[in-house]
């Protein structure tokens, strides 16, 4: 890859280890929260929720800001607001004021990804586009890590509202590293698009069947990763004794395995072309029997192990989701199109860690895990309708006859 390139993974690295840390911290916390404030797992849930509802509705904008302002200007704005809100959630003294500060912090945050991505596509080539954004995203994993590791320090020492102060200054950070190394764009051999930017255009590529169905597959991964990542803190505790320093250990070979997956499903999605079904069907059907063993498996040590395995075959479905766009798409249209794509995973973290928690509450937490199987489900069947390849991909939306799409030669 290119010097450029290199050095942008790495400051994307940093602010999505962020991002994931402030977002994702309150799995760790929901226990405490629910004690302080007297809330239910339905309340605890519908928490985690009301962030994902504001993340999930801002995605498709977000895209196009970043599209029309630049993807640096929209994704710093979001950073600075996150980490302000994610200093706010300290101050919060009712169930009310909390719900309302997770909306706003989803709100502010969720510009970020789509910046992010279209940064990381104005930075490296079409044909390393899922290599690269395979390397950034691990940093989730990453951050799901240190999020438990900063929770088991700080939440039996300090309490839930002195960790949200101290981890809220960590943007601050990332900040200046983008200001003073992110490197300038690559020069993109893209051959110039009629009237690029027009409603007509932008609506026949943001609202085709073929990216919505690489929603659908994000959607189903993400009802995973969201349902099951929010509640296994709560569920350990409950259901197991585990203590706070137990689950910290338990994350780390799980968002570990986790990122090994992103990496090996993003290196393997630039080596076939695409054809997100040889690796999300497969992936995701394992990963749906997995749901039924997973809240069965004991003693400690077997849970950690099923879960382990399951997070690295999972996570190797999460950039094929991305895979053929970023490979069929020029730059002008990353962001607002992966904002679709993005989309279609945040409205599965708005719906699947409230009925984790319903589930929960007027059934079992081992009737919650079976049902997050239907996310992974519904993911592989997607992946086996939506085009597999960058040609198969261009020549569906040219048949909508609103778009001019690129060919392959302009964009390797």
């Amino acid at each position: 890859m290119p010097r450029t390139t290199r050095i942008t993974i790495v400051l994307l690295f940093a602010a999505w280890v962020v991002d994931y840390i402030d977002r994702t911290v309150i799995n760790f916390a929901l226990p405490a929260i629910g004690d302080d404030l007297g809330l239910d797992h339905t309340q605890q849930g519908l928490l985690v929720s009301m962030f994902f509802i504001s993340y999930a509705l801002i995605q498709i904008p977000a895209g196009l800001l970043a599209d029309r302002y630049g993807a640096l200007k929209v994704g710093i704005a979001g950073l600075t607001a996150w980490s302000v809100f994610t200093g706010l959630t300290a101050v919060a003294w009712s169930f009310a004021v909390l719900l309302a500060i997770r909306f706003l912090f989803g709100l502010v945050q969720g510009v970020f990804p789509a910046a992010a991505i279209k940064a990381l596509a104005e930075r490296s080539r079409p044909e390393e586009r899922t290599t690269a954004a395979g390397w950034t995203n691990s940093s989730n994993a990453a951050g799901l890590l240190l999020a438990a590791v900063i929770a088991g320090v700080l939440l039996p020492t300090v309490g839930w509202r002195v960790m949200f102060a101290v981890i809220s200054v960590l943007g601050v950070a990332v900040i200046l590293a983008w200001r003073r190394w992110m490197p300038e764009p690559l020069v993109q051999d893209e051959i110039p698009i009629a009237n690029v930017g027009t409603r007509a255009e932008r609506r026949a590529v943001l609202f085709s069947p073929a990216l919505l169905g690489f929603a659908v597959i994000f959607f189903g991964y993400d009802v995973l990763v969201w349902g099951v990542t929010a509640w296994t803190p709560t569920f350990l505790k409950e259901q197991h004794g585990i203590s706070q320093a137990g689950i910290a250990f338990a994350a780390v070979p799980t968002t570990l395995a986790a990122a090994v997956g992103v990496v090996l499903g993003a290196r393997l999605s630039d080596r076939i072309g695409g054809r997100p079904r040889v690796i999300v069907v497969p992936a995701m059907a394992f990963t749906a029997v997995m749901l039924f063993v997973l809240p069965r498996a004991e003693p400690f040590g077997l849970f950690v192990l099923v879960g382990t395995v399951m997070s690295l075959v999972a996570g190797m479905a999460y950039m094929p989701a991305f895979a053929v766009p970023l490979r069929s798409l020029p730059s002008a249209y990353i962001g607002a199109a992966t904002g679709v794509i993005i989309f279609g995973g945040q409205l599965a973290g708005v719906l699947s860690p409230l009925a984790f928690g319903v589930v929960t509450d007027h059934l079992s937490y081992t009737t919650a895990f079976e049902t997050m199987a239907a996310g992974p489900l519904l993911a592989l069947v997607a992946a086996a309708v939506v085009p597999q390849t960058a040609e198969a991909f261009r020549a569906l939306l040219s048949r909508r006859g609103s778009a001019t799409v690129p060919s392959k030669e302009s964009l390797t």
